[in-house]
């Protein structure tokens, strides 16, 4: 049995969408298909600059406004976008993996922290939801960190660190998205990329080790991996 105190790993640390629930995929499809509807493709590219990130860097209901002319307006796409994607959300199931993680870092002993670039409205009611919010000694949030300062910054990490009472090369961090493999890395700590099927076909070069899943690993062989 793993010793404890040999452990030279204290905290993993989550991503919540895409990486416990994937919230991501439905987010795509449903622009997708309205982008469909009238003719164009989403661009995947540009979609992709925006997971894992409050940061506006492309905005998908002005661009179909754009494209047509202006004969949808942005407002209404958001909202027909926000109900059906809600609609998809609801019944999505955590990630395959993720609860063997979490049940195996308590026994453990480690510590547990979400860090998300969604607000806590969000990732709070969905992780009650899903029963795991109380499992964590830690959730962080865009308004946990000052405006501006999500994803890809490594300012969530950073504080969830100092939250956690451990240092850098003691964590490990869970994402899935580029915007948060550069945030983790920038933070100093130890990346695993578990890319769902959309981020999947987005660049995760630069994290420590790739996954398509985590069920395909377990916490103790990842554990002696990082060692």
């Amino acid at each position: 049995m793993t010793n404890e105190a040999a452990l030279p790993i204290k905290a993993l640390i989550f991503d919540f969408d895409g990486l416990i629930l994937d919230t991501e995929t439905p987010e795509y499809q449903v622009w997708q298909s309205m982008y469909r509807e009238h003719g164009f493709e989403l661009p995947h590219e540009e979609w992709g600059k925006i997971i894992g990130t409050s940061l506006v860097y492309f905005d998908a209901a002005e661009h179909l406004s754009l494209l047509t002319q202006g004969r949808l307006d942005s407002a209404s796409l958001r909202a027909r976008h926000r109900s059906e994607t809600s609609a998809r959300n609801l019944m999505q199931p955590l990630l395959p993996g993720v609860m063997d993680y979490i049940q195996d870092a308590k026994r453990l002993g480690l510590k547990l922290a979400i860090a998300s670039s969604s607000p806590h409205s969000w990732v709070d009611t969905y992780g009650q939801r899903l029963g795991i919010l109380n499992k964590f000694d830690d959730v962080i949030c865009s308004e946990d960190v000052a405006a501006g300062r999500t994803k890809p910054y490594p300012d969530l990490f950073l504080l969830a660190l100092k939250r956690l009472k451990v240092r850098a090369n003691e964590a490990i961090v869970f994402e899935d998205s580029p915007n948060g493999i550069e945030a983790a890395r920038s933070a100093g700590i130890f990346v695993v990329a578990v890319p769902n099927s959309v981020t999947s076909l987005l660049s995760t070069e630069n994290a420590n080790l790739r996954l398509r899943s985590l069920a395909d690993l377990s916490l103790a062989d990842l554990l002696d991996k990082v060692k």
